[in-house]
């Protein structure tokens, strides 16, 4: 994992489990950009969605992990970025998928339905997957073209 170079983001609901998670990436050897927010004070997670996807789209990040209540939000407001393909992930098949077959980029996550534990086996399944390509390819290429 530490080879790529990851953001982070989450709104007041997912604090805590971003808190957790990058706790879990460092022990992993792997380097993560916190884009916040600071504290589980209530915020609006568009601003940490767009904020997390900017940087994505410009290269600073390979990949974003996204987290909030339902993490239906943040998978919502990420997917109005044309570079990028957010996946709301709550078990370790959908995030294989997503990745496998679509080429996310952006990994969603609903804090306030998986636990840590999940939340960590999602993330590692996610970035050990690679993108099959093949009759896949075309389909992802289509997403952006509407």
């Amino acid at each position: 994992m530490s080879d790529y170079r990851l953001a982070i983001a989450s709104d007041h609901a997912g604090f805590d489990l971003k808190a957790q998670l990058l706790a879990a990436l460092e022990d992993l050897g792997q380097t993560t950009l916190d884009v916040g927010p600071e504290s589980n004070a209530s915020v609006d997670y568009p601003d940490f969605a767009h904020k997390l996807c900017k940087l994505v789209e410009v290269g600073e990040a390979d990949f974003g992990i996204l987290i909030c209540g339902s993490g239906t939000g943040m998978t919502i407001t990420a997917n109005k970025h044309p570079q990028i393909r957010a996946a709301n992930c709550w078990n370790t098949e959908i995030a294989q998928l997503a990745r496998a077959h679509n080429d996310a980029n952006v990994l969603c996550l609903p804090a306030r339905f998986i636990s840590t534990a999940d939340a960590v086996d999602i993330v590692r399944t996610f970035f050990s997957t690679t993108f099959e390509a093949g009759r896949h390819e075309q389909r992802v290429a289509k997403i952006v073209g509407c």
